[in-house]
């Protein structure tokens, strides 16, 4: 490996380094949100200079990172370190003033994505999701199931109360979703219970598998899922393996240290006490 490519390597694995490209992400969207407002002239003309000068840094940093690369095609291995450079490069076009502006600022919205790629735990919570999903789809099924056999006998028992939310099946799924969210689904249960008095039971039921029961699911499949690509993540890289196994000993250090010292307190006591009992005896 060269002189400049091992420095190359240096700074894009430096910390530091990854600070800074992390806080000109936060101000590339802060740009985002400042264009949204009615703001001065000069202000529209300073964000500007800005903006370009973040790609200029975007630019800069891409080429960083495959430049100090040991082979170049293990950088295009990487699925994010594609998405990076699309970002980056759609952004050098030059589209402000032509047709394509709308496009031009949902890619610099699109930029704040690249926190993803450059956190590791966001990437792992993002690996973490796209891992359950095959999980998840059954259990939304199942939650699909679920809501369409209470709709159809919602449908059949409160139509004539209030068609707008009971009218067909598609309306009533809606209504059941209100329910699920509790968006004043005590209204439209005190509704159909004055005709029939039990269909709270109705709605308590739907509630409890939905919300209660099956939202959980989604939950546990979920957190399953973030422990192993955290593990995974853990065997992947070593460094951070052993830093975790490192704070995990010091805890038990601390610990042990904790309880040495509490031993020490009661004998020192206990020691105490037996000299002041020896002081009474020789004394009578």
């Amino acid at each position: 490996m060269n002189n400049w490519q091992e420095k190359l390597n240096h700074i894009r694995s430096h910390k530091l380094f990854d600070a800074f490209i992390i806080i000109v992400i936060i101000a590339s969207a802060l740009l985002v949100g400042v264009k949204t407002y009615s703001v001065p002239d000069w202000v529209v003309q300073l964000v500007d200079v800005l903006d370009l000068l973040i790609t200029v840094i975007f630019v800069v940093e891409i080429s960083v990172r495959f430049l100090g690369e040991g082979r170049k095609r293990d950088f295009f291995k990487s699925g994010w370190n594609w998405f990076d450079s699309i970002i980056v490069m759609v952004s050098l076009i030059p589209i402000e003033d032509s047709d394509m502006v709308l496009v031009a600022r949902l890619i610099r919205v699109f930029r704040v994505l690249r926190m993803i790629s450059i956190i590791p735990e966001l990437r792992i919570l993002l690996n973490s999701l796209i891992q359950a999903l095959p999980r998840l789809g059954y259990v939304a099924a199942l939650i699909f199931i679920i809501f369409y056999i209470y709709a159809a006998v919602g449908t059949l028992l409160f139509e004539t109360i209030n068609p707008e939310l009971w009218g067909n099946i598609a309306v009533a799924m809606l209504t059941l979703f209100r329910v699920m969210t509790f968006e004043d689904w005590t209204d439209v249960m005190y509704e159909t219970m004055e005709v029939y008095p039990f269909s709270w039971a109705f709605y308590l039921s739907f509630i409890f598998l939905t919300t209660f029961a099956f939202l959980n699911m989604v939950i546990g499949i979920v957190v399953n899922v973030l422990e192993e690509e955290q593990a995974k993540a853990d065997t992947d890289n070593p460094e951070r393996s052993s830093l975790r196994n490192l704070h995990d000993e010091i805890q038990e250090v601390r610990a042990l240290v904790e309880r040495i010292e509490s031993r020490i307190a009661e004998s020192s006591g206990a020691i105490k006490d037996d000299n002041k009992n020896r002081k009474v005896n020789e004394s009578d």
